[in-house]
């Protein structure tokens, strides 16, 4: 059994400076990459220079996160790839935990717990507690909904199926990555795990997040909230990956109601953030309306982690601002 731990690195010296050592010190059990964007800074000499036993894979043009991964990873040959965003601290025994369920239960992708870097006792937004989805696509997690993040007090510390693995630490089978074609490169970035799950478990396979392992991840590292252009990719990915992987006969109708949802998501970023931020969803409406319309392959469907209710209506109607309050609904 052999396992790599791939870091997507893009002008990012001073992440790596912070969180390599905690990578290199509880990785020993695992080949480590570094698989760098066509950085401009010096991340790849300072990583030469001061890790030397890191291997350095060099993509020739910094074309997103989905793409970065898709080349660097047709080198790796490991069974088992653990992508790694540049911004995350490892714990230790972080690794065998997760790789050893995977392999005795024969799951194909994987998630540790994820903690914040700044609030340790705080789950963290890119994938807290596992991940899931709303019959409209909406993404959320245990342990966050929206923009609520819960503290961690042992709530979420059982092995669990859900519906997506979060792309800051996602252990996958390199069989199972390849097999799915990779990472979809017109998402450039943000949700590409998510469709990457969902056509996994379109496919029969089960994702799993196990507690055993945690890490902290400081989230944001290459793209800020503040930037539209993460906006954009967010509402536009949610629409391609609703559009790509469902399962229903109401995939069109789902769409008129995430357009009326998202419409109403710009008023409320128009009032909050400014102009940028709302015409961002509506570019990203028109650039998904204007896209290739490819429905992935189902065969052996697992819904197991879909939420079958609105987790907006769950959220701003209802109160349930927690995962524990979730108590009905889920396939």
């Amino acid at each position: 059994m052999s396992v790599a731990v791939v870091i997507l690195n893009w002008n990012g010296k001073n992440h790596l400076k912070t969180y390599l050592p905690s990578v290199v010190a509880h990785s020993s059990s695992a080949i480590i990459y570094l698989a760098d964007n066509h950085s401009s800074d010096d991340s790849v000499q300072f990583v030469k220079d001061n890790y030397p036993s890191i291997k350095i894979i060099q993509n020739k043009s910094n074309d997103g996160f989905a793409k970065g991964y898709n080349d660097a990873l047709q080198h790796v040959d490991e069974e088992y790839y653990i992508l790694l965003n540049s911004d995350v601290e490892v714990s230790e025994n972080w690794i065998e935990p997760v790789i050893q369920f995977m392999k005795e239960n024969k799951v194909s992708i994987a998630q540790p717990k994820i903690l914040s870097y700044t609030e340790k006792n705080k789950f963290e937004y890119a994938g807290a507690g596992g991940g899931f989805i709303d019959v409209l696509g909406y993404p959320f997690c245990q342990g966050r909904i929206f923009q609520e993040m819960e503290e961690d007090h042992g709530q979420y510390n059982e092995i669990k199926e859900v519906f997506w693995a979060s792309g800051a630490c996602m252990f996958i089978k390199a069989s199972t990555f390849h097999d799915l074609g990779g990472f979809d490169e017109r998402y450039f970035a943000h949700m590409e795990e998510i469709d990457l799950c969902w056509r996994a478990k379109n496919k029969g396979q089960q994702v799993y997040y196990v507690p055993k392992s945690t890490v902290y991840h400081l989230g944001g590292g290459t793209m800020q909230n503040s930037n539209p252009k993460k906006t954009f990719l967010n509402f536009r990915n949610s629409l391609l990956t609703l559009y790509k992987n469902d399962t229903s006969r109401f995939t069109f109708l789902k769409i008129i109601a995430r357009l009326v949802l998202d419409g109403v998501a710009v008023f409320k970023l128009l009032i909050e953030s400014g102009p940028k931020h709302a015409l961002a969803i509506i570019r990203a409406h028109f650039s998904f309306y204007a896209s290739q319309k490819i429905k992935t392959e189902k065969t052996t469907i697992n819904l197991k982690g879909l939420y079958k209710g609105s987790i907006a209506f769950a959220y701003f109607a209802k109160g349930q601002k927690y995962f524990y309050q979730l108590k009905k609904g889920f396939n």
